[in-house]
């Protein structure tokens, strides 16, 4: 909706002030000034806060290998997206082959050891049972079979480590989203668990993170306990993503944390919002701005700034009474919406303002 254009009453007064001299000076009665008058816009509102944040990829690991050894080769192209599973390096496996075929025969050996002394034991115990075998002999045989099932048992746990070490030289990506580019080239030394290979970052959804002052968080939290939500229905708080070569916000999203403490130091608190990004634009580091509700849905009037007066500390509009006479009305402005400005105090919605 549109507003008549003001007129204010400082320009009224100077074209009242110059028509009346022209007309004392012609010696005619001075015309009573022009001015244009309108209603107030009523309609229902939300109120909505501005805040500044970047985003944050929910997931994000730096690539390290588990084994050490010499980097084979590298399978992905700098900067592309790859999906959880896929394969991004390989190290020299042919030590960790080796391994494996010494722990498989290791394996091998004390399975037989282990026959061997079982039925070694279970001779000793017919012989026990005719009295033909001292106790002695055969406490020494069931500790040789004893010693060779722990023997068996260590030598497979060897081999399923030797089988971990294989299969770790061939490092996966744990998550799907964007890679970055390799930070270390073929043919280099990679330490286990120290060098950091390249990292991967989830794109979709992405987190917002902005700081909300305390005036605002204590709005929000009288509108809905936790901050989260702008009613008492439940309702998630939807918010508007503008960016910065943006004028108006298109991406929606919204809430889903607020921090458990104010920062004391700043006396703000930390709020996320989420945001789908299935076009995978929104880049983590990115800046931009997020409008929050700030209220719950009321019946607002509004007016274009153009209509509201200075008078000392008092903000004033001139609301047209009775007879046409217009009166100076203080009143307690709000945020603008829509173009035009909210008055929370002071006019009811059926003045007439000039």
């Amino acid at each position: 909706m549109r507003f008549p254009r003001s007129v204010f009453v400082s320009g009224v007064l100077f074209s009242w002030f110059a028509a009346a001299s022209l007309a004392m000076a012609q010696g005619g009665p001075a015309p009573p000034p022009p001015v244009t008058v309108a209603k107030p816009v009523v309609k229902d509102i939300v109120e909505q806060d501005d805040f500044i944040g970047r985003f944050e990829a929910i997931d994000q690991v730096d690539i390290r290998a588990r084994v050490s050894g010499y980097l084979d080769k590298v399978h992905f192209q700098d900067g592309t997206f790859v999906k959880a599973g896929d394969l991004l390096f390989t190290i020299d496996p042919r030590p960790y082959r080796n391994a494996l075929e010494q722990a498989q025969s290791a394996v091998t050996s004390s399975q037989v050891r282990l026959e061997f002394a079982q039925s070694d034991l279970e001779r000793a115990e017919q012989l026990r049972r005719t009295g033909n075998i001292t106790d002695q002999l055969y406490d020494q045989r069931r500790q040789a079979f004893l010693t060779a099932k722990a023997e068996l048992d260590r030598a497979q746990a060897a081999l399923r480590q030797a089988q971990l070490d294989v299969e770790f030289t061939e490092i996966k990506s744990p998550l799907s989203g964007r890679i970055s580019r390799k930070l270390v080239s073929e043919g280099n030394l990679v330490n286990a668990n120290e060098t950091i290979l390249t990292n991967v970052l989830s794109l979709d959804p992405i987190q917002f993170y902005f700081d909300v002052d305390e005036r605002s968080f204590l709005a929000f939290s009288r509108q809905a306990r936790g901050g989260t939500n702008t009613s008492a229905n439940g309702e998630t708080n939807e918010v508007v993503l503008t960016l910065t070569d943006e004028r108006l916000g298109q991406r929606k999203g919204h809430l889903d944390f607020v921090d458990n403490r104010l920062d004391a130091a700043s006396g703000t608190i930390r709020v996320r919002a989420v945001f789908e990004n299935k076009d995978r634009f929104l880049t983590p580091g990115l800046f931009g701005r997020v409008t929050v509700g700030a209220s719950d849905p009321y019946k607002g009037v509004l007016l274009p700034d153009e209509a509201i007066g200075s008078d000392q500390d008092r903000r004033v509009v001139y609301v047209v009474g009775e007879n046409n006479i217009v009166n100076l009305k203080p009143v307690r402005i709000g945020p603008r919406i829509d173009g035009y400005r909210v008055i929370r105090d002071g006019l009811t919605g059926n003045e007439r303002w000039s």
